[in-house]
């Protein structure tokens, strides 16, 4: 099979500028690439390190993000691992692709490259990638990302709904909580907020992306799915993020309300050196960020009803054994 020449399809540079300010879908060509084939994932999950491979399992209501759990595999194999992607409900992330895989990394450059090339201004920093292999029924729970996010779509099929920020169902207090690590990504979701969703179904060569910090969420609708999840920084993006946490420390420091979000102007601008300033000074800076962590709940299992093994029930087992 021929590799394409470009990565990206039809894009136009006025189209290209409405990425970072609208739900955005376009069209791409990772999907006619060889290293997203079986045997490529099988050479590259077997060579990927275990710290950074994401095993995780979920419950089918969306509204129960708590059924969110955390997994391992023990010593299966790729092979076995992609048999529980198949006929289980297992998800697996492959994180930081680019830094264990030179043939990631420069594909993902090259991808960025030529969105740099399309998009007039845009100039991107801080990229990281990873590669998302998931069971034909499984689902994200509503969540945002902090970074710049966008989900380029390879294999199967999946519905994603993303709620503008307009909407207001995402509050600046949860946005600052996401930050500084004391929320998980994963947040409370009503049902009924689907109706302020810009609803997509996506398919094998479409890209999504939306403004930062947008809150979404996906099912799974058919096939084994892989998908790239590209992150990255723009000045813009690191601005937005920097006033949030200052927001947050400058209330915890003195007082006050310090609620202002605008990205211009000469407050943002003096907030975020005033922020980097506070890093460098014990006395003064914040916390660092520590991400919140899933604790590990199960482990792949083959025999087990899709593929995933309580470790509370298994050690049940065990106790009840000795």
């Amino acid at each position: 099979m021929s590799q394409p020449s470009r990565l990206l399809e039809n894009w136009t540079p006025d189209q290209a500028a409405r990425m970072e300010n609208a739900i955005f879908v376009a069209q791409h060509r990772l999907h006619d690439l060889e290293m997203f084939r079986d045997e490529h994932l099988l050479e590259i999950i077997d060579a990927h390190p275990r710290k950074d491979l994401g095993i995780n399992t979920m419950g089918t209501d969306p509204e129960l993000h708590g059924e969110w759990q955390e997994g391992r595999a023990e010593n299966l194999n790729a092979e076995q691992l992609l048999e529980a992607v198949s006929r289980g409900r297992v998800w697996l992330n492959l994180r930081r692709v680019m830094d264990h895989h030179p043939e990631y990394e420069a594909l993902v450059n090259r991808l960025y490259g030529e969105l740099e090339d399309t998009c007039p201004g845009l100039a991107t920093y801080n990229r990281s990638a990873n590669l998302l292999i998931s069971s034909p029924q499984a689902i994200v729970y509503y969540h945002l990302d902090c970074p710049v996010n966008m989900l380029w779509h390879i294999r199967g099929t999946k519905r994603v709904w993303a709620y503008p920020l307009e909407s207001g169902i995402v509050s600046d207090e949860t946005i600052e909580g996401v930050l500084c690590g004391e929320k998980s990504e994963e947040l409370e979701f009503q049902a009924a907020w689907d109706e302020m969703a810009v609803e997509v179904d996506l398919k094998p060569g479409e890209m999504i992306t939306w403004p930062q910090h947008t809150p979404h969420r996906v099912v799974n609708t058919g096939g084994v799915n892989v998908s790239l999840s590209t992150e990255h920084m723009t000045k813009r993006a690191a601005r937005r993020n920097n006033v949030f946490l200052a927001n947050r420390h400058f209330r915890q420091l003195f007082g006050g309300k310090f609620h202002r979000t605008e990205l211009t102007g000469w407050r943002p601008a003096a907030k975020e050196f005033a922020l980097r300033v506070m890093r460098r000074v014990p006395k003064l800076a914040p916390a660092t960020p520590q991400g919140y962590k899933y604790p590990i709940t199960f482990e792949v299992n083959l025999e087990a009803p899709d593929c995933v093994q309580s470790l509370a029930n298994n050690d049940q087992r065990i106790t009840a054994l000795g």
